[in-house]
């Protein structure tokens, strides 16, 4: 069939008030853009003239300025989920403007299928490749596209020059079915492809194709440094010695990265370790370092859902696709986020937090009650959800307020209340928190009680400081002094890690005396 096609203030004339509008795209890679950004006029437009004009926008995970910031700042969303990182965004939520509801990530499309959202209105999608038939070829992430499209009234085409043709087939699209008609996910090594290479909908549904030329939104990374390669070296130490005890197979296990400069260099560093073996990756995002690991031989295969790279990087991999096509995946979130393909595969993962219990437990999500927080953050994300099944390293903040006997919301659970308690929710006991690292020192957890104990100080505190700033009973028998980290590593937390102050906060200096 023939489309229509339009202009990108005609796509957002067709979006009305109240409307949820679903997008594609994840953590910004192939989220919609030019649309979005003329809805954003047209509700500054309607505001002016005193009417009413917000939407609901259901998203694989956070979108780019376009999306998330944009609308944010002219009001015109009334309800968001799940997981976005947009300053605009998180300052409206915590005023109250906004009705945030933070998701897990691989539970999103579920919530939308099941209808605890209401109807999706609009699809708006970004394509690499549409064809008269109705196949949609999603350009550089998965996310929730393939249940928006199938539960929308309509589909807005985003048909974006800045993606090459050449990622179709990149892309495997599964959406399982809903209970008592549900299979398992037939994954069984990251490389195993399930669905098909396009999103299949009714021709009909597609209301308007808008060509666009827009990059993706992504940011660029900072360089390896020897700063960085320490750390990367570090974390390989850590695993090459738990495959030399034996608890991690010598063939090794797949990694899951997360976002940042930080992850991206670690991730660098740790695959130049020729002590682990090349390895498989199975995550949330593929980032500009995986995608060098790829190329040398290092990663062996790269499954995510999304494509987080710097522009220069993605459109290297759509050049050489030919060499890339039998080395990436892109999956929607639902399948690689997915708890059942994570503890079967026992991905190895890192996480953070802004409260936790002596138990490890840890809350990243908000601070009071859920319903109303005195404070928002960006939200679980995935990396918590993947967190739950396998075994983690926390970096927190050593404060009273943060080491708490009872946090305030359990985004990913530890060890619950001791031993036996991740087994009694169904959890597998074989994995947990396995340290926590904060700027005072390291607590580890004991392996017959499960409670947090320190580990190792640095000389720039003490038993008693840590003592003083810990809001329970914690053991320090066992502490011994460690080296202090340099002005290097704080630097690098305070500008790279945590430059918002989320989770780490710079101390403020107290005024002289008069």
């Amino acid at each position: 069939m023939a489309f229509n096609y339009i202009s990108a203030a005609e796509a957002a004339s067709l979006i009305k008030h109240g409307y949820n509008i679903g997008l594609s795209g994840f953590t910004p890679a192939g989220t919609a853009k030019a649309v979005t950004a003329e809805l954003a006029k047209i509700a500054e437009a309607e505001h002016a003239k005193g009417n009413p004009f917000q939407v609901g926008i259901f998203t694989g995970a956070s979108t780019g300025d376009s999306c998330d910031g944009v609308l944010s700042r002219v009001k015109a969303i009334r309800y968001r989920a799940p997981y976005t990182t947009n300053p605009d965004f998180r300052k409206a939520v915590n005023n109250g403007e906004i009705a945030y509801n933070d998701i897990h990530l691989s539970q999103m499309a579920q919530e939308v299928r099941y209808g605890f959202m209401g109807k999706v209105n609009v699809a708006i999608i970004e394509a690499c490749e549409v064809t008269p038939d109705g196949k949609i070829y999603l350009t550089a992430a998965g996310g929730i596209a393939p249940t928006i499209c199938r539960l929308a009234d309509q589909i807005i085409i985003e048909l974006n020059a800045a993606h090459s043709k050449n990622a179709m087939g990149l892309h495997d699209v599964y959406e399982p079915l809903d209970p008592p008609y549900r299979r398992e996910i037939p994954i069984f090594k990251p490389s195993d492809r399930i669905g098909q290479p396009y999103i299949q909908v009714d021709p009909k549904k597609i209301v308007g194709i808008v060509e666009t030329n827009w990059p993706d939104e992504a940011r660029s990374f900072a360089a390896a440094d020897p700063l960085t390669d320490k750390i990367g070296q570090n974390v390989a130490d850590f695993l090459a010695a738990d495959m030399k005890r034996g608890i991690i197979p010598s063939t090794f296990l797949p990694l899951q990265s997360g976002v940042g400069n930080i992850a991206n260099a670690v991730l660098g560093a740790l695959g130049r370790d020729k002590t682990i073996p090349a390895f498989e990756m199975y995550t949330e995002v593929i980032q500009n370092s995986v995608i060098g690991l790829i190329r040398e031989g290092r990663v062996k295969f790269g499954s995510a859902c999304s494509l987080t790279v710097t522009n220069d990087c993605l459109n290297g991999i759509y050049e050489d696709m030919d060499f890339f096509r039998d080395k990436l995946v892109l999956r929607p979130s639902e399948i690689s986020n997915s708890p059942e393909v994570v503890r079967r595969l026992g991905i190895i993962s890192i996480n953070t937090a802004i409260e936790a219990d002596l138990y490890g437990n840890v809350n990243s999500t908000c601070i009071g009650d859920y319903h109303n927080p005195k404070t928002r953050f960006t939200g679980s994300g995935g990396a918590n959800a993947i967190a739950t099944f396998n075994n983690t390293i926390i970096m927190i903040q050593h404060e009273k307020r943060r080491f708490m006997q009872k946090i305030d919301y359990v985004t990913s659970p530890g060890w619950i209340d001791g031993p036996g308690g991740r087994e009694r929710l169904g959890l597998p006991g074989n994995r947990g928190p396995l340290a926590v690292v904060t700027d005072r020192g390291i607590l580890k957890f004991d392996k017959d009680t499960k409670r947090m104990y320190l580990a190792g100080y640095y000389e720039t505190s003490s038993p008693e400081d840590i003592i003083e700033n810990t809001g329970f009973d914690l053991d320090v028998s066992r502490a011994v002094k460690l080296d202090p980290p340099s002005p290097e590593v704080i630097k690098m937390i305070r500008e790279e890690i945590d430059p918002g102050q989320a989770f780490i906060q710079v101390p403020k200096e107290e005024p002289e005396a008069k």
